[in-house]
């Protein structure tokens, strides 16, 4: 007797040759290839060829093929042992099989063949106990994959976000509807889904299947339950999920927990490319949810028991073969809830899209990330706008950083300015005369930033937003917009690049960085994850001189200027901005605001606020009150 060489293929894939067996007995060696031949064979997928080599072609056809129902998308490695001959045409080989379980660790077991000798050949015994020791007739295997619980996203203070909470599955049974049309409508008028959605999906449907209709947490199914619980058909299955304590709550940067898709099982594999997730499983499907699935999800885990083929009996089975699942780990965001919250409640006062975001000066930490319903959520991180007058800030950043101007230098600012025949113009063609350059800043005087920004080298603009951090690659687990200023526009490009129209887009993450680098002193790059790896170097910041002659300007803006609104919400700076864009006449524009708060209950923050065709950045400043006041 001598030991075997190594099997191994995968079901449905190329065969790995089988190594030559060594000389030998003849008998043993007929009987080792023999086994050689069903184990390659079975190993291959080839399951006609293994049943053939097999003393029972039938028997064993049935059983290897009820063995890859069991161990659906399973692969096989098997290798062989010792084998013996014994009397009477008999032989046993042992070996040890490796099943690599889709999506779940390994299972290895040792097992044994009999063989029969039939004339010249030898055949393998068709029983159950070739495919496992423990497997008898009337017998098969099953297989209970398991996930292990989700590691925690956590807050600031590394409380988790994302709780279990109930989830009341509004839907419906095909087979128990009495007037489809009625009951579509009635459902579409309590929950906004289209009755003809409602329709088509129903008609789509079997009797007894629940067709989902929409998900709700508790409280909102208890707001809609008087419409919808008799009707006809309906039915409310009830589970519980992972998540947030809202439902948009942070979901840019947060994003979404869901059943996997076919996108994120191929984007979730091991070093050999083998899917470490299944159909079914809960992973995240967006945000850092997702980016980092493979931390917060951990490792399947897997129970194989031997179970009765007669359902009725009600045999459990005995189980065979397991492996623990392996829990994640926790991933701590910035997210302060408080502040969260309170720009939630702020960005719902508005009906237009709205977006808020907040930053802690000096760490570039996402404190923030708020949309309103009737926005989509990820143009508050990756939306490209035009900034509008907020893009002053930078254009100010320019003209003191180049000595053309301090805050207390006399400018005019006309109502209008022509440059290379075309028109610009102040809000309502408002004309203040002559004042000092602080003034011009808080009354928002296009006039008189164009007439100044055209004194100044053609990349003065893109050099001065680059200080803060404006057209950085940054390098992060949930992309963001950092901004685009061109460095070589002239005549009216240039001009209205100065005022934040032109070819400058913003998004409003990328702007509440910019606002926290004045605050600062020290622009840094923004932070999604604690501890996680740097999205960049930190920008180089403008010269402090710069910073402490305009920070008394944004402070104006909000003492007596356009953000007068805001002068009763403690020390409070900042920049308004009114962005048209479009071809309609009169254009359409979108309201900004930008800034920040020194001290406060959630100590300095600096935070953008975009309200999107708002016509007004007075929308935005109301939007900024809103938040706040909710703040304290």
């Amino acid at each position: 007797m001598r030991r075997g060489t190594v099997l191994a293929s995968a079901l449905g894939l190329l065969a790995v040759p089988v190594l030559a067996a060594c000389s030998g007995d003849s008998d043993d060696d007929a009987v080792r290839d023999a086994a050689e031949a069903f184990l390659a064979d079975w190993a291959d997928g080839d399951t006609a060829a293994a049943a053939a080599a097999t003393d029972d072609p039938d028997a064993a056809t049935a059983l290897l093929e009820q063995t890859a129902t069991d161990l659906p998308e399973a692969t096989l490695a098997a290798e062989l042992g010792d084998v013996e001959v014994g009397d009477g045409g008999t032989a046993t080989a042992a070996w040890t099989a490796t099943w690599d379980l889709a999506a779940a660790p390994d299972w290895s077991y040792d097992a044994t063949l009999q063989l029969r000798e039939d004339g010249d050949d030898w055949q393998v015994v068709a029983e159950p106990a070739l495919v496992h020791p423990e497997l008898a007739a009337g017998q098969h295997l099953e297989l209970t994959r398991e996930l292990p619980e989700r590691a925690a996203l956590t807050d600031a203070t590394g409380a988790p976000i994302f709780t279990p909470t109930e989830v009341v599955r509004v839907g419906v049974d095909p087979g128990t509807v009495t007037d489809l049309p009625a009951l579509a409508a009635a459902l579409s008028a309590a929950t906004g889904i289209p009755a003809e959605e409602i329709t088509a999906d129903v008609q789509a449907g079997q009797p007894g299947v629940f067709v989902p209709v929409i998900d709700l947490r508790r409280p909102d199914f208890e707001r809609i339950r008087a419409q919808v619980f008799d009707l006809p058909g309906t039915t409310f299955p009830v589970e519980t999920r992972l998540l947030a304590p809202s439902p948009r709550f942070a979901v840019a940067l947060l994003g979404r927990i869901g059943d996997a898709t076919a996108e994120i099982l191929e984007e979730t594999t091991d070093d050999d490319g083998k899917p470490l997730y299944a159909a079914g499983d809960r992973l995240g499907t967006s945000g850092l949810q997702r980016a980092y699935n493979e931390q917060l999800a951990g490792t399947a885990g897997f129970t194989v028991s031997v179970v009765s083929t007669d359902e009725g009996t009600g045999d459990e089975g005995v189980e065979i073969g397991s492996a623990d699942p392996v829990p994640g780990e926790p991933l701590q965001t910035p997210i302060v809830p408080a502040i969260q919250l309170a720009a939630e409640a702020a960005v719902a006062t508005q009906p237009l899209a709205t977006h808020l975001v907040v930053v802690r000066p000096g760490t570039g930490e996402v404190l923030a990330v708020a949309s309103n319903e009737a926005a989509n959520a990820g143009n508050a991180l990756t939306g490209q706008f035009p900034p509008g007058s907020s893009m002053k800030t930078m254009t100010a950043t320019a003209l003191l950083g180049a000595g053309t101007v301090t805050p207390e230098t006399p400018v005019p600012c006309p109502g209008t300015t022509v440059v290379e025949g075309r028109e610009f113009e102040n809000q309502n063609q408002f004309d203040l005369g002559t004042v000092p350059f602080t003034t011009a800043f808080a009354e928002s005087c296009n006039t008189t930033f164009i007439q100044q920004a055209l004194q100044l080298p053609d990349d003065a603009l893109a050099a001065a937003a680059s200080s803060y951090g404006v057209g950085a690659d940054w390098q992060l687990p949930v992309g963001i917009f950092s901004g685009s200023v061109p460095s070589d526009s002239t005549g009216t490009t240039k001009a209205a690049n100065a005022i934040g129209q032109g070819q400058v887009l913003m998004s409003p993450v990328q702007l509440a960085l910019v606002a926290a680098g004045v605050a600062s002193g020290t622009p840094a790059a923004p932070v999604e994850v604690v501890g996680g790896e740097p999205a960049g170097a930190a920008p180089a910041g403008p010269p402090a001189a710069v910073l402490d002659a305009l920070r008394p300007m944004m402070r104006q803006v909000v003492l007596t200027g356009t953000a007068e609104a805001l002068n009763d919400r403690g020390e409070v700076y900042g920049k308004t901005g009114t962005a048209e864009f479009g071809d309609a006449t009169p254009p359409e524009s979108h309201g900004w605001f930008m800034g920040y708060r020194v001290g406060g209950p959630q100590g300095d923050i600096a935070f953008a606020v975009l309200v999107e065709a708002g016509q007004s950045s007075s929308v935005a400043v109301g939007v900024t009150d809103a938040f706040l006041g909710a703040l304290g």
